[in-house]
């Protein structure tokens, strides 16, 4: 009987002892998973901060061309006055033969928008295209890369606002075969050797900006082919 007594006290005396190994197991490995955890999210926001601040200085240090070279067409991106100055400019001047103004809201009428610009009304009549079913930047490099192709351009001069830039080029060049495009950032403030850091605004729509071009270089995992039922043709002046 006292054998059976101490067995059974020695038995279940190395039962916590079990328990608490098994505990320490899975605690450990808990610990090893977290710091993985950890680390991973330390590296991807360092990753995500070190591209956003090349970006801002990449965008920071965009200028205008003062005479860029002649080139067939000219597309300007609206979202601001600016641009659209700088598209008709350019037109003037004989920088490209027609002006594809991509992005019009489906209510601004030609005249509208002619005297919005304050361009010449028979250069404007002759010369511009206007774009209304685009509703963001990618519609914009749809309805552009249809407009070029049936042009059969090979050189065009794109116009948009310095900060807009890169993601603009990115979704034109994916659609595009051949045509080259020539970057005229309109730059409506100096934000060069760091001045974004010391503007709230500039900083919003810098932060903004780059989370858009990081979403549009995750969307070229997937090939973006437009399709003819999701793309309509720009408005020629003719129709207009």
């Amino acid at each position: 009987m006292e054998m059976d007594a101490r067995d059974s006290t020695g038995t279940a005396g190395q039962m916590p002892v079990v328990v608490r190994l098994h505990d320490h197991g899975k605690a450990s490995r808990l610990k090893t998973v977290l710091r993985i955890s950890a680390l991973s999210l330390l590296v991807l926001a360092t990753l995500f901060a070190g591209g956003f601040g090349w970006f801002a200085n990449k965008v920071s240090h965009l200028t205008t061309p003062a005479n860029p070279a002649k080139a067939d067409a000219i597309i300007v991106l609206t979202g601001g006055q600016s641009r659209l100055d700088a598209a008709m400019d350019l037109l003037a001047s004989g920088k490209g033969e027609r002006l594809l103004i991509s992005g019009v809201h489906p209510s601004a009428s030609r005249r509208q928008l002619q005297a919005a610009t304050g361009g010449d009304k028979r250069l404007f009549s002759c010369c511009v295209d206007i774009d209304r079913a685009a509703l963001d930047t990618i519609g914009n490099a749809e309805e552009s890369a249809k407009w070029i192709e049936s042009h059969a351009y090979g050189t065009v001069i794109l116009v948009t606002n310095n900060y807009h830039m890169p993601r603009s080029l990115l979704e034109m060049r994916r659609l595009l075969h051949g045509a080259k495009l020539e970057p005229y950032p309109v730059v409506n403030s100096n934000l060069d050797n760091g001045g974004w850091l010391t503007k709230p605004r500039a900083l919003r729509v810098l932060f903004t900006e780059y989370n858009k071009y990081l979403l549009a270089l995750a969307r070229g995992i997937v090939p973006v082919k437009p399709t003819p039922d999701g793309i309509a043709l720009a408005e020629t002046a003719a129709g207009g």
